[in-house]
């Protein structure tokens, strides 16, 4: 091990627990851990055993909400949790690791509402402290303050829940939280909480909640059994829907960490044996799901700030994905562990394989968070760059029973996965790529100064192509009839898109640019820049003109940006807000009637408007380039399409697809 990685490794004790090291898995929802069918989530289960399996230390489940959705108790699922949670349990500690449930009172007005699914709600189960606190994401939508029958209820149910925790063999609880905003948060900071009763007014009174929190644990489960808060240091809220970005002067809405740092005492106080810290909350979504244009290990400051006035370990999440950064801020007793969370999910083996020094071989999370947060639509918890979470023994591929030779036609990043997976099956692989290196389009997407762990991802994928001996032929256009004269047993064709072109009259002598065009120059873009289209990639290329000092206009034909399916919510806020920081102008409704030499036409509602320009960028999307399979099949040659070369989509269907299309084989 090397020294200066030593202090991630050293064991901790947070109350009676003896933890084997500072890594600690922060608690990710994959879902429902017994959802409305009273069935166990193994995914969930699988999830954590396999973190365990990779070194982790100490494991947080998701959020286990101690009211069923008909307000019931979630230990009345005794009968369906206890035996494989006491199984779980048993297979974690095998590994030497630890696992807290974490528990929580529910979200208040956090509640995710949309236009569609808010028809579908019952409104009284959308409470909060006290009555009017407007909805997080529906600010017209009021929550209705709960009762003290209510709250009497809601600790009777958290004393039976822990107690069933324990009973499955969990070391300890989290208590969800005074974190993100979500109910105790709301019960916690005064702009939300305008009760007159016990439970409002003084800073001892908003905490009088956490407090019973506490005693409920101690009261089921034992004076001394571990209890943890899960806490944010400071709202990052400028206003209601309104969050502050890395570095922007503003004055706090939600709490400062000068009160946090009143708050950690007196957990302290009442006996909490550790804190679970990061930043955020709904109204600054990014600060707690922190998105690739956050910094890295964003939350560390403030951590480090609040754990000054206490003696009990303060964790820090916020991509925590640099282990020497990590190990030197415990050195210098600016936190104690480490809350890592889409981490652990991209790399199971993150702490092992840190531990022993082969870091080439870690697969980084990229922070797209297309995966990690589904369940805001609906769905379960993935990644985008590792399609086995969530699965048992999430490291073992199988051997094919038909183990063949196999061509593979793009190295982008779907070439590169399908041709890791057949090669870890048995298969032969020769790699066919027209261009000098390995990645294709993803090489310009890697390009912007926030995307350093798109480069790392690249990196990997070109280290797995070497230790699986991959066969790679580069600067090599190859024809399908040249591959059917190969003879090989099955051709996947990973030819990825081609951008989309638009009917639009341009002056030949006007510095017009595709997307990829200028990701590849961003250097040489003139000082005024019109991006045409406002979805993800236009956006994000307007945000990096605009972060060097260019002045960007965006124009977009639909009403508002952004409207790329499924779009992690936080990654949307905050380039929402970037390009608002950053002075980029937005022409929504509008369409480009010409592109000229100096300037470019647009039409929004019958008028006309000229925006001056030195480059125009054309970001209008992607198109399938199938012509190789569609030849192939003609040939008769046993093809599969892959990837955008199928569907255009995003880096997890390509990654998804390339993996369903080599396990088939």
């Amino acid at each position: 091990m090397e020294k200066r990685i030593e202090a991630l490794f050293q064991p901790i004790k947070i109350g009676t627990c003896e933890i084997k090291n500072r890594i600690v898995q922060c608690p990710m929802d994959p879902g429902p851990i017994v959802d409305s069918d009273r069935k166990f989530d193994y995914r969930a289960r699988n999830i954590l055993e396999e973190r365990a399996r990779g070194g982790v230390g100490l494991l947080i489940t998701g959020s286990i909400y101690v009211l069923t959705p008909e307000w019931d108790s979630f230990a009345d699922y005794r009968d369906v949790f206890l035996g494989p949670a006491t199984e779980m349990c048993k297979n974690i500690h095998q590994y030497g690791a630890k696992v807290f449930g974490q528990l929580t009172i529910g979200v208040g007005r956090c509640q995710f509402l949309t236009p569609e699914n808010v028809k579908d709600i019952d409104r009284s189960r959308l409470v909060a402290p006290s009555d009017g606190v407007p909805n997080a994401w529906m600010p017209e939508i009021k929550h209705s303050g709960v009762s003290k029958d209510w709250i009497g209820h809601l600790l009777q149910c958290f004393r039976d829940s822990a107690k069933l925790l324990k009973d499955a063999g969990f070391d300890g609880i989290e208590v969800h939280a005074l974190h993100e905003g979500y109910l105790l948060d709301q019960f916690a900071i005064e702009k939300f909480n305008h009760r007159t009763d016990e439970y409002g007014g003084t800073l001892e009174n908003r905490l009088r909640l956490a407090k019973e929190l506490l005693q409920a644990v101690k009261d089921s489960c034992g004076e001394k059994f571990p209890t943890i808060m899960r806490m944010s240091m400071e709202s990052k809220m400028k206003g209601l829907n309104d969050g502050a970005l890395p570095g922007e002067r503003y004055e706090e809405y939600g709490r400062c960490r000068e009160e946090s740092r009143e708050i950690a005492v007196l957990l302290e106080k009442m006996g909490y044996d550790a804190i679970d810290a990061d930043n955020g909350s709904n109204d600054a979504w990014y600060w707690s799901h922190p998105p690739v244009y956050m910094p890295h290990l964003c939350n560390l400051e403030d951590v480090a700030f609040v754990k000054q006035a206490v003696r009990i370990p303060m964790f820090c999440a916020g991509k925590m994905d640099d282990p020497y950064r990590i190990a030197k801020a415990i050195e210098q007793g600016k936190i104690d562990c480490a809350s890592i969370g889409r981490t652990l999910l991209a790399e199971p083996d993150w702490p092992n394989k840190v531990k022993e020094g082969r870091m080439e071989e870690i697969r980084p999370c990229i922070s797209c968070q297309s995966g990690c947060f589904r369940i805001v639509f609906g769905q379960s918890m993935t990644c985008a760059i590792n399609p086995r979470l969530g699965m048992a023994n999430e490291r073992d591929f199988g051997k094919s029973d038909r183990p063949g030779r196999i061509a593979i036609v793009g190295g982008g990043i779907g070439g590169m996965e399908s041709a890791r997976i057949c090669s870890l099956r048995g298969h032969k692989v020769d790699l066919f790529e027209k261009d000098s290196k390995l990645g294709g389009v993803f090489n310009a997407a890697a390009m912007p100064a926030c995307k350093a762990f798109d480069r790392k991802l690249l990196a990997w994928y070109e280290h797995e192509m070497e230790r699986c001996g991959i066969m790679i032929h580069l600067n090599t256009t190859i024809s399908a009839a040249e591959l059917a004269a190969k003879g090989y047993d099955r051709v996947i064709a990973a030819t990825g898109s081609k951008e989309r072109r638009l009917p639009i009259p341009m002056d030949v002598e006007a510095d017009m640019r595709t997307a990829i065009e200028a990701l590849c120059s961003l250097d040489t873009v003139g000082k005024r820049a019109v991006i045409v289209g406002g979805g993800l990639t236009g956006c994000e290329i307007a945000y990096e003109l605009a972060l060097n000092g260019r002045k960007v206009s965006v124009v977009e034909m639909l009403p508002d940006i952004l409207q790329t399916p499924f779009l992690n919510p936080a990654n949307s806020m905050m380039l929402r807000n970037l390009l608002t920081y950053y002075k980029v102008n937005l022409y929504k409704n509008s369409k480009v009637v010409s592109i000229g030499k100096e300037g470019v036409c647009i039409e929004s509602k019958g008028k006309q408007t000229e925006i001056p320009t030195d480059t125009v960028v054309i970001a209008a999307g992607y198109v399938p380039n199938h012509t190789l399979f569609d030849e192939l099949i003609k040939l008769g040659v046993n093809a599969y399409n892959i990837g955008d070369s199928r569907e255009v989509g995003n880096l997890l269907s390509v990654v998804e697809n390339a993996y369903d299309c080599a396990m088939s084989f």
